[in-house]
């Protein structure tokens, strides 16, 4: 068993007078889950758009995948400048102004489907990720500092579970809504038939979903963070001189890079011959437990986090998904399918452990530093795009050796990369 976290993160701490009562975080908490199911729900639902647009649009899958390019390319673009803001309204501001954004972004998609126009999709959609990518820059550091930093692991990772079930819903309620009058076009022509309310109105309700979520979070108290200077403490140091920060950077590009490549390909994965065959609405369906499991795992994980090191737990998951690729990619059949499926639930506690690990000690400097992990989300954007090129020249089985490289990755800063240390000032 490893040892428990014996050093405490003084700015994941929120410091109380000696004898003071301690503050009572759990409404605030409690409310912070809604925003994280959101963000998930927001994000998977870009795997509906991509057929839905690919059928109106007869794109290339190419083209189709731009939709992934630029959500996430969102976070490469905006991640430091929603830093900033945060830290100059600090994070319920950022958050209130996170979902206003994502809500005129879900707005767009109506006039973007009455003139049927791509680029404005795209346009839209990249301001619907802005507005995400301020609620990540906002939300994730605030749940990390709320409480004892011993729990910081564990509270991130429990409201990731959160987002884990967003991300399960989001495709089984978009099918329902978008996809299920979707016919299948053989023609140029018939895209014009299809009727552009069935994306309209879903994102519609997306937005003023969003709009009442920030009515409803301007009304919270929520409680104000200051970060405790310390007595050691460099003011001359920005958030990307500290080595750890800068690993956990290149660990969240693998981990995000990593977790879309796999779920971007199961369905194909899973109809070769050697593997299952199956057909694509079956492979789609297995998909659900990829990212069920995990939904599953992170729910464990905030138990576990309390018990065992983040660090040496991160490393164990790294190494559980880099053994169960390997497996999946030398096995054919059932085993196949399984133990690809069951990398959902090694990824589990990755983001939340890996994000926290990289902010540790970084005290005023953790809203920037947040800025900059979220733009190593751009790894959605990249790994996948990499991982197709492998695909179309040495076969589907050989791309997976780019995950096994981001995971093997991961367990090395599980092991040495998070340990915090200054690199030397520009």
């Amino acid at each position: 068993m490893a040892a428990p976290i014996s050093s405490v993160p003084r700015s994941f701490s929120a410091e109380t007078a000696p004898g003071a009562e301690r503050p009572n975080y759990t409404p605030a908490l409690a409310s912070l889950t809604v925003l994280f199911f959101m963000m998930g729900f927001i994000t998977c639902l870009n795997d509906i758009l991509i057929p839905y647009l690919k059928a109106i649009f007869n794109l290339t899958y190419t083209q189709a995948n731009l939709i992934n390019l630029c959500f996430f390319g969102a976070y490469f673009v905006m991640g430091i400048p929603a830093g900033r803001l945060v830290q100059r309204v600090g994070y319920k501001g950022g958050m209130l102004t996170g979902f206003l954004i994502a809500a005129l972004g879900a707005f767009l998609f109506y006039p973007a489907a009455d003139s049927r126009s791509y680029g404005l999709f795209l346009g839209a959609l990249f301001v619907l990720a802005t507005g995400v990518v301020l609620l990540q820059v906002a939300g994730n550091p605030y749940v990390a500092i709320l409480g004892p930093a011993q729990s910081a692991p564990a509270r991130l990772t429990l409201t990731q579970a959160f987002n884990s079930l967003g991300t399960t819903v989001a495709p089984l309620l978009g099918s329902a809504l978008i996809l299920n009058n979707l016919p299948d076009l053989d023609t140029a022509a018939s895209a014009a038939a299809i009727d552009v309310k069935a994306v309209q109105t879903p994102y519609l309700a997306i937005g003023g979903v969003l709009v009442l979520i920030s009515l409803l979070l301007a009304m919270l108290k929520l409680p104000k963070i200051t970060h405790a200077q310390s007595e050691n403490e460099d003011l001359t140091r920005r958030a990307y001189h500290y080595r750890h920060l800068v690993f956990g950077v290149l660990a969240i590009f693998a981990y995000v890079g990593g977790e879309v490549a796999i779920g971007s390909h199961i369905v194909n994965y899973l109809h070769l011959p050697d593997v299952m065959s199956l057909s694509p609405k079956i492979a789609g369906d297995k998909v659900a437990w990829y990212w069920g499991g995990a939904m599953v795992g992170r729910f464990m994980g905030a138990y576990l986090l309390n018990k065992f090191n983040p660090g040496r737990l991160l490393a164990f998951n790294a190494l559980g998904a880099v053994l169960l690729v390997l497996l999946s990619v030398s096995s054919t059949g059932a085993l196949a399918m399984w133990s690809l499926l069951a990398v959902g639930l090694m990824n589990s506690i990755m983001f939340a452990t890996i994000f926290t690990l990289a902010v540790r000690d970084l005290g005023r400097n953790t809203e920037e530093a947040s800025g900059l992990l979220n733009v190593g989300i751009v790894g959605g954007a990249i790994i996948p795009l990499l991982f197709g090129l492998v695909a179309d020249s040495s076969g589907l089985r050989w791309a997976f050796i780019l995950p096994v490289l981001c995971y093997a990755y991961i367990m090395w800063y599980g092991l040495k990369g998070h340990r915090p240390a200054a690199v030397a000032s520009a």
